[in-house]
């Protein structure tokens, strides 16, 4: 291997962010304090939990605010009646709401697997896991860091923030007060706080120093802002303007390889030339998520293909940390212990 290839894995492998994607969600069902658990002990850095809002005020963690994928809601009779339609982000979504149930009405549900037919084996664990609150996942990263002798980051993203705040249940307040109580309030502890809006990570600036990351991906926008575009955003001049609220981006693959030949893109050095780190989402093994070129022979959505080459070719790419489902791979690429 070239000199340079040599030096750059070492650099990569001391510092760049494992960060476990709704814990190890190849494995367990996803925002769950086992899949989170499992994430740590296959080694990652950081746990990220998605946060939404009960009707009572408490932080939960969840992949939506509508939970009928990821909990066993629909099977009880019990919450018939709160099936619903709303419109979040302008667009009309139908099932069961976290703001419409007490956190003591959503301990009672258990999570489910979001994507059984890909993943069978997290399904296997269905029905066994409760809904933890934020405080819950706070805890469980400060105690498995203590037993560990390393610290746990925490990589909280706020979801549908303008949403909740029109509905009375701002998330940002509630957020950092939890982490500062936590004694999490400085630079350089293990906290990003990230959002794909604009106006919650401004209004977050003025009430933390906790780093803030600004999510991104091709052809979107912020709900928040639809005049923005994130294509716009992640060029160079945008990058300026991101890097005067927010600490790194967070973006999809495909702002950073091309899809179909996997050479790196402009972005990771922009981006480092603004002052931003690049962290970018989402590792996952089976084929229905990597480039076609890496997938394995048969094609089967759910079987596993060549995520280690997309791995690698994240890291010669330059990111400074990568989101993961199966954060052992990106551990395991990275030759750590």
């Amino acid at each position: 291997m070239p000199l340079a290839l040599v030096l750059l894995a070492a650099m990569a492998a001391d510092s760049v962010l494992v960060i476990a994607h709704r814990g190890a969600s190849a494995y367990r069902p996803e925002h769950t304090l086992e899949a989170y658990t499992l994430a740590v002990e296959m080694g990652a850095d950081v746990i990220e939990p998605d946060l939404v809002m009960t009707r009572d005020g408490v932080l939960v963690a969840r992949h939506e605010n509508e939970i009928s994928g990821t909990t066993d809601v629909a099977r009880r009779p019990a919450f018939a009646d709160r099936r619903t339609t709303k419109s979040i982000d302008g667009e009309e979504v139908t099932g069961w709401f976290t703001e419409d149930f007490t956190l003591a009405e959503l301990k009672t549900l258990r999570a489910v697997e979001r994507l059984p037919e890909l993943r069978p084996g997290s399904a296997a664990f269905d029905g066994r896991f409760e809904i933890p609150t934020f405080d819950e996942v706070i805890a469980l990263a400060d105690s498995l860091g203590a037993a560990r002798g390393r610290p746990v980051g925490l990589y909280p993203e706020t979801k549908h923030p303008t949403y909740f705040r029109r509905i009375g249940l701002p998330l940002e307040v509630p957020l950092v007060e939890a982490l500062h109580t936590a004694g999490l309030d400085a630079p350089s502890d293990p906290v990003w706080i990230q959002s794909f809006e604009v106006g919650g990570l401004e209004l977050l600036r003025g009430l933390t120093r906790l780093r803030l990351v600004q999510l991104a991906y091709p052809g979107g926008a912020p709900a928040d802002r639809p005049e923005l575009a994130y294509d716009a955003m992640m060029a160079p001049d945008g990058l300026a303007t991101v890097a005067t609220y927010v600490d790194a981006v967070g973006v999809a693959k495909s702002f950073v390889l091309d899809p179909e030949t996997l050479a790196p893109s402009a972005l990771v050095a922009d981006a480092h030339a603004a002052g931003l780190d690049v962290h970018v989402w989402t590792v996952r093994p089976e084929n229905a998520f990597l480039p076609p070129s890496l997938r394995s022979a048969d094609g089967a959505p759910e079987a596993g293909g060549d995520v280690r080459a997309e791995v690698r070719a994240l890291l010669t790419a330059g990111v400074d940390g990568v989101f993961a489902d199966a954060p052992d791979v990106v551990v395991e690429v990275l030759g750590r212990s």
